[in-house]
């Protein structure tokens, strides 16, 4: 297993990370993912400790909780050899203060997950979504005393946009609190929007990307093809409306090309396009989701190889799309690429 640092921190992680969106079960999308109860999750962490995966991560929406009291049950007795991240902000009830990163509900969130992970000491706690509502002075000085009071050890965010993160970093910087060095990001061959800015964003303030659903929302299996009717147990049919969408020909573009760099390596599809991921830039973590023994044992086959650079550069060429602006620029025009080197 390779080691990464974490953005512009000294923690050390994992290039793959363990979801744990698929523990518990409970409510139509979760449920949809996966119901591994704490006795299957035990023997998840197991393979992926074996493998050298130490990072799990989690969120107090999944499943209403059950996610990490499932991972919290299945980590119990060697939490020292595990790194814990977990998320809030996002509702987790009907109350005027169950949701956003105000102090009141941060400290909640935060005393909440560590009973339900088992936990006195969260490795990394993330923002999961942009609270407009709350001063980020507010946000940053509850980040900073939960940092203090060693219930929190690193701080991230998620879904965040570049003037969110940027306006924060700048703010932690002003008052002298601690700086996020984590951003959980969405990011595949059929999901690029992380490059126009937010990876600039981070190769420039040193913020790592932990990608969520690198397989496109589940597109990327090797199982959507052209032509062809999603599988009848593809949980597309009951997902695909809460996640990113995707043009049909752009992911059948990339999944032929896909297909040909599979019969060239032996590999799988989903292994390919994960191994695609960790030649990018700021990528520290890829988080991997599994249902199952046998799906966790495929995805782990995505490291101890190389692609290309041919294989690259066909992966690259395929899941390109225009860029909007004020991003364009930094593709079609060399002249801006030689004054800002960061743009991808």
């Amino acid at each position: 297993m390779e080691y990464r640092r974490l953005g512009a921190s000294g923690l050390r992680v994992p290039v793959l990370s363990f979801g744990a969106g698929t523990f518990g079960g409970r409510g139509p999308l979760f449920s949809a993912w996966g119901d591994t109860d704490a006795e299957e999750a035990r023997r998840l962490v197991d393979i992926c400790l074996e493998a050298g995966v130490t990072m799990f991560d989690t969120a107090d929406v999944y499943s209403d909780g059950a996610s990490e009291q499932v991972l919290g049950a299945a980590v119990k007795g060697r939490r020292d050899q595990v790194i814990l991240s977990t998320k809030a902000s996002l509702p987790t009830g009907d109350g005027p203060n169950d949701a956003g990163s105000s102090r009141a509900h941060l400290i909640r969130a935060c005393e909440e997950a560590l009973r339900r992970l088992g936990t006195d000491y969260i490795d990394l706690f993330q923002l999961h979504a942009f609270d407009a509502g709350t001063p980020i002075e507010e946000v940053l000085e509850t980040l900073h005393g939960l940092m203090q009071a060693g219930k929190v050890r690193y701080i991230g965010v998620s879904n965040f946009s570049g003037w969110q993160v940027m306006k924060s970093l700048s703010i932690a910087e002003q008052h002298h609190h601690p700086r996020y060095v984590a951003h959980q990001v969405y990011y595949s061959l059929v999901g690029r929007d992380y490059e126009w800015e937010l990876m600039p964003l981070g190769l420039d303030q040193g913020v790592g990307a932990l990608v969520w659903s690198p397989l496109g929302w589940g597109r990327l299996t090797g199982k959507v093809r052209r032509g062809q009717p999603l599988p009848p147990q593809s949980r597309l049919h009951d997902t695909a409306d809460y996640g990113p969408p995707v043009a049909d020909e752009l992911l059948f573009n990339v999944v032929d090309a896909l297909d040909e760099i599979a019969q060239e390596t032996g590999k799988t599809i989903p292994q390919i396009a994960i191994n695609w991921l960790l030649t990018r830039p700021t990528v520290a973590s890829v988080i991997l989701g599994a249902r199952n023994q046998t799906q966790l044992r495929q995805n782990l086959g995505a490291i101890g190889w190389q692609l290309t650079p041919d294989q690259i550069a066909t992966l690259d060429a395929v899941s390109t799309k225009t860029v909007p602006y004020p991003y364009f620029p930094y593709q079609r025009q060399e002249a801006f690429a030689r004054i800002n080197p960061a743009a991808v």
